[in-house]
Parts: structure tokens; C-alpha cells; sequence
């Protein structure tokens, strides 16, 4: 009779230790003042659900915590304007972004380019043609075929090379020349495959 009491108490122990060791879906992982690696994710996992436009930085202040909140509004949560565990779960979900499965993260020097550029002949040294989603890269730094993603462009591939291009520095193919001007040259933090 005392064994099925010890595994009884085992059990509540154990179920009550999970919040304590990180498995809690209310664990909070970002909020207001915040500003750290994750705020940059959950800022780019609601730009490419088209509920935030500003610049992703890493810092949670009001346009963050305002698209938070239009979140969780659109799922039916309260509107408190923090992110928990289950709620950067819906938004991986959601954004079909999850930074989970990426392997590397990283700091370059990016600039951009487009078909459009004076001495650009418009394909890759791979054989693509230049367009939105083509990296121009070292592939000493980061492998030809390696799947990228930037927040606040979304995902590309490592497509294409540069005499400039050494280390990380990466080139970021736009369609346009206007657009490629209006990026000019940004230090970004990068996930690769």
C-alpha cells in the first residue's frame, strides 16, 4: 500500500519541478525593456506575419509590445503585451519561423545589389538568376547552397560570389537598384542551416 503512495508523491514532485527547471508555457521570455537576441527573433517572426514594420533590433519597446498585442489579439489571448513560452510557440507556428532548427547565428557587414547595377550581369556564379532571396557570399565563411535567413529581408540562399566579399560581409540581391540603394550597408545578425 505505501508503494503506490511514494510513486503518487514521485509524480507531484516531479510535476511541480517542471516549472522550476523551464518547461513553462508561461515562462516569460520577452517583454518591454527588454532588448537581447530573442526580442530580435520575436520582432522578426511578427514582420513576416505583416504585424510589425519596424526595424528589428533586438529592443522591446512600444511598436514591439503593439504587435505583440495584435497577436495575441488574433489568437484570442489576453492582450498583455509580453511573450511567453506558448505564445513565441504560436508565433514560430504562425511565421513558420522557428529559430530552434537553425545552427549558426551570426554577425556581418551586409550591402546590397540588384540585376539593375552597372556591371551586374544579372546571374549568379551559380548559374540563378539575381533576384530577391540570392546572398552573395564567402564561401569560405558560409557555403554556396547554405539557406539563410535575414530578419527584416526573410530567407535567401548563398547563390552567388564577390571579389569584395570576404568573410562576413554578404551581398543581398534586391529586384530593384532603388530598393538595393535604400538598404545600403547594415551590420545584421544572420541564421544559417
Amino acid at each position: 500500500m505505501k508503494k503506490p503512495f511514494n510513486i503518487f508523491l514521485i509524480s507531484l514532485f516531479i510535476l511541480f519541478l517542471f516549472p522550476a527547471i523551464g518547461f513553462s508555457s508561461s515562462e516569460i521570455i520577452a517583454k518591454r525593456g527588454m532588448n537581447e537576441e530573442i526580442v530580435g527573433q520575436v520582432q522578426a517572426m511578427l514582420w513576416e506575419i505583416k504585424l510589425y514594420d519596424g526595424t528589428i533590433d533586438q529592443d522591446f519597446g512600444s511598436m514591439t509590445e503593439m504587435a505583440v498585442k495584435d497577436f495575441q489579439r488574433k489568437m484570442n489571448k489576453p492582450q498583455d503585451g509580453v511573450v511567453t513560452k506558448e505564445l513565441e510557440d504560436l508565433l514560430a507556428k504562425e511565421s513558420k519561423l522557428d529559430f530552434s532548427k537553425f545552427k549558426h547565428h551570426f554577425f556581418v557587414e551586409a550591402t546590397a545589389y540588384s540585376s539593375q547595377d552597372p556591371g551586374c550581369g544579372g546571374t549568379t556564379a551559380t548559374g540563378l538568376a539575381v533576384r530577391k532571396g540570392i546572398i552573395a557570399v564567402d564561401p569560405g565563411t558560409i557555403p554556396l547552397g547554405t539557406d539563410i535567413y535575414i530578419p527584416g529581408y526573410g530567407k535567401a540562399v548563398a547563390a552567388d560570389i564577390g571579389g569584395s566579399i570576404k568573410g562576413n560581409i554578404i551581398d543581398i540581391a534586391f529586384d530593384s537598384r532603388a530598393e538595393a540603394l535604400q538598404f545600403g550597408c547594415k551590420s545584421l545578425l544572420i541564421y544559417t542551416m
